[in-house]
Formats: C-alpha cells, structure tokens, sequence
C-alpha cells in the first residue's frame, strides 16, 4: 500500500542444499573437504587391510584377537554406511550399485557378515584394498587415471584378437604337451605320466616359467623344450605389440580427461568438454551457476 514500507525480498535460497554437499563431498575432491574424506576414507581402508593380515598370524591373533575383532567391526560398519550414503546420494542408485568401484564398496563390507554364517569368508575382505585405485583421483594424478583408462579401452578394442591368441596358446600348449608325452613316456625317472601332466609342462615352459619340477631327459625331449622357450619369447611379444600400438593409437587422439564424478553413477573420468557420462549417460553438471545435482529434468528434487 502506498506510504508503508515495503518488505525486504526473503534471501534467496543457496543454490547448495546438505544433500548436494554432501555429494561433492564424498564423490568429487575438488575442495578441501572433499580432499580431506577421501584422505580419510584411504586411511580406513590401509588400517582395515592390515588389521585383517596380522589376524591371519597365529601368535598376533592370539594375543590382540579381540581387539583385532573389534577393529574389523568398526570398519566394516564405517565402509557399509559409507556405501549406503553413496546410494542415497546418486541421481539413478543402480548404476552405482553396479558400477564398478559400486561393487568393491559392497564387497568392502558384506564379507564380515557372511563370516557370521560361513566360516573363513572374513578373509575377503582384502579385497577392500581395490578401494585405494581411488587415490589416483583424490592425489590429482590424472596422468595415472588416463593411463589406465586408455589401457582398458585398448584392452576392450583387443579382445578379440587376445582371445584368438589365448585359444591359439591352448592349442600350442596341448600338441607340445602331446608330442613331449610321447617322446618321455617310459623313459625311468621322467615326470609325464600322462597328457595333462605334460600339458602342464608345455604351459609353463612356453611362458618361460620354468618351475623345474617336471624336466625331460631324452635328447629329444630337450630340443623340444628349448623349442617351446623360444617360440614362447616370439608369441608374448604378440599381444604386447596389439595393446600397446592400439592404446597409443588411442592417446594420440584423446583429449584431457577430468576428475568430476557423473551425479548418476558416480563414475570419473570424463573429457573437458562432455555434457554427458561416458557411462550411463546422465547429464553432467555445469561447471556455471546453479549445481544441478540433486534435480531431475521436469524440476523436481530428488
């Protein structure tokens, strides 16, 4: 009304709500806090490790197995929160879930549980230390995350070559093993009692193993075997030469990638100008003005 005093606007709401930093806390290390998680959260996982390997030594367990017990609890309910908020936190929970690093996190924790039902299952949990390929992200070694990244498509592009290759090596290894079995079957002392022992040994001594536990003893039978290391130096450099050409390939023609998180599946790895996951798909974030992260596209908030 004229002559009173109009009300001053109410603030505008922050473009951040708890939820959203919350988010880039824990799957972005951009900011100190998110840094400073992810620190903590490696931290936890070494400690958890180690406590696991002294319990499997008999006069440590004995000593500090209750403690040893009481530790392993404590992180195995630190790493389910952890993975249940991550689940809270992404856009689509099942991409996560099923995600890669999605399943190591629940592979961090779940062996505990089942230890209470199946005997020497707490022992899995080791597999909890895949969590530290997180640090490549959280100490900015990019060139690292690229580097593997790259290896994995290189590998991705390869597989069928590779599983021609390794089909091809299971044949070679069978004839050598055949052929060695005839030549060293009956012969005193000789270790080729029959086929898949001698397979076994072509295996091992085309891939330039060598144990030593089975070795022939006719003339022939050395020849052969100093004919298997040889043609196992020019087959592993077969492969070698496929990855390696088609992942530089690669290189060459790949920009720079980032270390931002998809808000859907939480996935890294992105390039500098995606607007898209690599992955799933989902709408990136931008990197201006209002953080999208917890809106879906008719504006409701998730």
């Amino acid at each position: 009304m004229p002559g009173m005093a109009e009300e001053p606007n109410p603030s505008p709401r922050p473009y951040h709500s708890t939820r959203e930093n919350l988010w880039k806390i824990i799957f972005e290390a951009e900011t100190r806090a998110g840094k400073l998680f992810d620190v903590i959260l490696l931290l936890a996982i070494g400690l958890s490790v180690v406590a696991v390997m002294l319990e499997s030594i008999d006069t440590v367990s004995a000593r500090w197995g209750t403690h040893l017990k009481v530790a392993e609890w404590f992180f195995t309910i630190l790493f389910m929160g952890e993975y249940f908020l991550r689940i809270w936190l992404v856009r689509r929970p099942a991409r996560y879930i099923f995600s890669f690093f999605g399943i190591i996190d629940f592979l961090s924790w779940i062996p505990t549980f089942l230890a209470v039902f199946l005997g020497g299952s707490q022992s899995l949990v080791v597999i909890r230390i895949l969590r530290l390929l997180r640090m490549f992200r959280v100490l900015k070694m990019l060139e690292h995350v690229r580097g593997a990244n790259i290896i994995l498509r290189g590998l991705m592009a390869s597989r069928a070559k590779i599983t021609v290759f390794f089909f091809a090596m299971v044949v070679l290894a069978i004839i050598m093993g055949t052929v060695a079995y005839i030549l060293e079957s009956g012969q005193p002392e000789s270790g080729f009692e029959n086929i898949p022992v001698s397979v076994y040994w072509a295996v091992v001594t085309v891939t330039t193993l060598g144990y030593g536990d089975i070795a022939p003893v006719t003339v022939a039978g050395k020849f052969l075997a100093a004919f298997c290391v040889l043609i196992g130096y020019c087959i592993i450099a077969v492969p070698t030469g496929i990855v390696i050409g088609e992942t530089f390939n690669a290189a060459l023609n790949r920009q720079d990638e980032t270390t931002d998180a998809c808000p859907s599946c939480g996935v890294h790895g992105h390039l500098l100008d995606a607007r898209y996951c690599r992955r799933c798909g989902e709408k990136l974030n931008d990197r201006e003005g209002p953080d999208p992260t917890l809106h879906t596209g008719d504006g409701e908030v998730i």
